[in-house]
């Protein structure tokens, strides 16, 4: 892909992010070592890489169903298809019975247990989002390729039914809610905030991402020619349970101990998790306080964190706040990060910054199977104009350049397949219209 922008600080941020997040690519077939992490700087020997990439720290010789989660749009965008189906053939084979249905937390990159993370089948990490995070990152990549494999795949199908089923029915405690353990990570943890030392039984992150799991699985299976409204049905229900339940006394709760007890306040990914998946009806003051704790006493150290705040921001159409968080984590990237180098060195960071631009700022929502993509402009108000060449979906490319919120251009870049492109502007935006003849354009106001 190719940048061009009013922002001279945009183009350089994008730039560097594509070449950053390429070099932690790794092409089928190549050799390197195994189990290599702070504690065993050279390994425990070598292996024949699958195509994938690093997802987690730098310092350790594998990838992270958490991080690659976060990462996998990224990856589609910069060309790492293959990786991507690779490796969440990895997370997905893993979820057995024998693993209680969690998939293992952490692979090296020839697809085996990284050893840090995984001492046993009773014994390795495990966090409740993760499982149902791998089922959302499914559908949404499925929509950037429309690669059949992602519905059609027995290992991958069996995975999410799991997920959102057999998982659910045996940590929920007769209730809605897969819950965690209430201890550490390699106890089954109920969230990604690993720092928080709370006994989490339920968390907002947890309850989140099973709800955007279950509207996946209703894609899903809609995509493989079967029936979703079973799903759609769980998560319309599990929603109604959440903003029913878990507000007290005017206060948002993030979680539930395992004593029954409810946790309000600031908890990192159990907090902003919650818009970030738009379980809550009504998050907008949520998200001034989200960005208020971000921004002060409640900041992460870790900028892995601060990476899911665009997404959050650009989800409500946050389009200042969400630049901002983009343009701050760009800037630390020299910074020292808490687990050693530098914070430009987490993955996350790079891969992120590329799919934020293209899904945040430009507004692209692909429907490869359709051969359709809708795009919106993101913009904030010094960003007068944005245009990103060689956007893949499915089996072609497009360029999308908007001029601020109220003009917007679209190319396809393939002579083998035509799109049906649905163009949106906010309310209120005066509108014409320059299309090819014979072309028929439908505009209408839509909320």
């Amino acid at each position: 892909m190719q940048i061009g922008s009013s922002s001279h600080e945009l183009v350089a941020m994008f730039e560097w992010a594509r070449e950053r997040a390429l070099r932690w690519a790794h092409p089928a077939g190549s050799r390197g070592p195994v189990n290599v992490d702070e504690r065993q700087p050279y390994g425990t020997g070598q292996g024949v890489y699958l195509p994938s990439y690093w997802a987690g720290y730098a310092h350790r010789s594998g990838f992270y169903a958490r991080d690659f989660a976060h990462q996998a749009a990224g990856a589609h965008l910069l060309g790492l298809a293959e990786a991507n189906l690779a490796m969440l053939r990895c997370f997905a084979a893993s979820a057995t019975e024998e693993h209680g249905y969690h998939p293992v937390w952490a692979f090296n990159f020839d697809g085996s247990y990284l050893s840090i993370d995984y001492r046993g089948p009773d014994d390795f990490v495990s966090e409740v989002p993760a499982v149902f995070e791998l089922v959302e990152t499914a559908a949404a990549v499925h929509r950037w390729t429309g690669d059949r494999a992602y519905v059609d795949d027995p290992v991958l199908w069996r995975y999410y039914q799991n997920a959102t089923g057999e998982f659910v029915a045996r940590n929920a405690g007769g209730g809605l809610v897969a819950r965690g353990s209430g201890g550490g990570i390699f106890q089954g943890t109920a969230t990604y905030n690993e720092l928080g030392g709370e006994p989490l039984a339920e968390a907002g992150d947890g309850i989140a991402a099973q709800y955007a799991a279950y509207l996946a699985m209703a894609e899903l299976a809609r995509a493989r020619g079967a029936d979703g409204d079973d799903y759609t049905r769980l998560a319309h229900g599990l929603r109604r349970h959440f903003n029913e339940t878990w507000r007290l006394d005017g206060e948002q709760v993030r979680g539930w101990t395992v004593d029954g007890l409810p946790v309000t306040g600031w908890g990192a990914e159990n907090s902003w998790f919650m818009p970030l998946k738009d379980i809550m009806d009504d998050g907008s003051g949520y998200l001034d306080y989200v960005d208020a704790q971000a921004a002060g006493p409640g900041r992460p150290e870790n900028v892995e964190a601060l990476t899911y705040l665009p997404d959050t921001f650009f989800r409500h159409g946050r389009n200042e706040t969400a630049w901002r968080w983009m343009r701050e984590i760009f800037a630390a990237r020299s910074a020292a990060h808490v687990a050693g180098g530098l914070n430009g060195d987490y993955p996350e960071v790079s891969f992120t910054l590329v799919s934020q631009t293209v899904e945040g700022l430009l507004g692209v929502r692909p429907d490869a199977p359709s051969n359709a993509l809708t795009t919106c402009s993101g913009l904030p108000d010094d960003v007068t104009w944005l245009a990103v060449s060689g956007i893949p979906i499915g089996a072609g490319a497009v360029t999308v350049r908007h001029e601020g919120a109220t003009a917007t251009t679209l190319t396809n870049l393939s002579d083998r397949l035509t799109y049906q492109w649905t163009a949106r502007f906010p309310c209120g935006s005066e509108l014409t219209q320059t299309v090819p003849p014979g072309t028929t354009v439908t505009a209408r106001p839509v909320k």
